[in-house]
């Protein structure tokens, strides 16, 4: 494998929403809604150009991951920048090859060079925790309805980097998306069957 891991340009904006749609096809739910996420994501004003990366190996574009602004807010109401890392994604055939951390760990390089304090997300403690995210309640940063949980994880980029702040953790507004819309927008895709399965969330 030659990896290569480079902005991702305007020209590959739909395969990699492609690739992403069949990354989380019926993972967490009957179908996804990762896709139009991204899809928004790159219209909001929390998008930064240089933390939208795509994995190329012999040309071919493998994965993804993007990284965009949020906040943390206090008790007194100040904000304070974040990231939130998400959505990741790897081709399904090439999963397991190391392509999900090289992204991690270029998105994570990048977002200290730019002077970004912390890396929030959601995802599996077992994964994430290789690359030294950990539960967000370990900071008391919760959810906007003051919950936490383990699949809500977060990495300092320097030590030290969120001393002192505590609060609320809020993501860009193109996370807010229903299932309707994403079936709208899958009518851009080619038609894929939705399952149930045992894993999905309930």
């Amino acid at each position: 494998m030659n990896l290569q891991i480079h902005p991702e340009n305007d020209q590959d904006f739909h395969l990699v929403e492609d690739l992403t749609r069949n990354a989380f096809w019926d993972v967490y739910q009957p179908g996804c809604t990762e896709h139009l996420i991204l899809h928004r994501l790159r219209q909001s004003p929390g998008f930064i150009s240089a933390l939208d990366l795509v994995a190329e190996d012999e040309g071919v574009i493998a994965g993804h991951g993007i990284a965009t602004r949020a906040t943390v807010t206090d008790a007194q109401g100040t904000s304070h920048d974040v990231l939130c890392l998400g959505p990741l994604s790897v081709d399904p055939s090439r999963q397991g090859q190391g392509i999900g951390g090289s992204l991690i760990r270029a998105l994570t390089d990048k977002a200290r060079a730019l002077g970004y304090r912390a890396i929030v997300l959601i995802g599996h403690p077992a994964y994430y925790g290789r690359f030294g995210f950990r539960c967000t309640e370990e900071w008391g940063i919760t959810m906007p309805d003051g919950t936490c949980f383990p699949e809500m994880m977060l990495a300092e980029l320097y030590p030290g980097a969120l001393d002192g702040i505590r609060g609320t953790f809020r993501p860009d507004a193109a996370f807010d998306v229903s299932q309707e819309e994403a079936d709208v927008f899958d009518l851009r895709f080619p038609y894929r069957d939705k399952h149930i399965t045992d894993t999905q969330l309930k």
